[in-house]
């Protein structure tokens, strides 16, 4: 691995992600989930300056190609099995988006193992977008409960997370199709 600004902001996200864990399960501590909130917004945040500054300093590698989207990944899934948890959001939802995130980071291991890389396409930044917003609508109306409209809200984001999660895993699957073409 090669160690440089973006990884390690990478890395930083992982390292939070029992930090928000806590506080988001915190029912103890006043303003928890503010502070929960804060953190994953933050966290979230990370994605796009670590991405923008490996880009712009040179400084892209294969590590933080494979690390990044696993990152994010995992502190997505780590707040919406929390909520799972809550009772406030079906497991079917979530199956179908883990479901979705392993084919896609077998996929990814399948092509290393073929020395190819598969990047972040537009829609799956757009399925990472929509989970993101999904968690802080989750948050949200966990905390500050919006009543029907957090409800309606909530699932909006329900549908659009699990839609463009099977429109990118297609798309990735799709755009890798010669990964599974017998060699020649």
């Amino acid at each position: 691995m090669t160690w440089n600004l973006p990884n390690a902001i990478t890395l930083i996200r992982i390292a939070v992600i029992p930090i928000f864990l806590f506080f988001l399960l915190s029912g103890t501590i006043q303003g928890g989930e503010v502070i929960a909130l804060a953190i994953f917004t933050l966290a979230a945040l990370s994605d796009a300056v670590d991405g923008w500054l490996a880009r712009n300093r040179g400084q892209v590698t294969d590590f933080g190609k494979f690390a990044d989207p696993i990152a994010d990944k995992l502190l997505v899934m780590a707040a919406l099995l929390v909520f799972v948890g809550f009772g406030e959001i079906s497991p079917v939802w979530i199956v179908i988006i883990l479901t979705r995130e392993m084919l896609v980071m077998g996929l990814r291991i399948w092509a290393i193992a073929q020395d190819m890389v598969i990047s972040a396409s537009v829609l799956g930044k757009l399925k990472t977008l929509s989970h993101i917003g999904l968690v802080i609508v989750l948050i949200g109306n966990h905390h500050w409960e919006w009543g029907a409209l957090g409800e309606d809200v909530k699932l909006a984001f329900i549908v659009l997370a699990v839609g463009l999660a099977l429109a990118s895993g297609f798309e990735y699957f799709y755009k890798s199709r010669n990964l599974f073409r017998p060699a020649s």
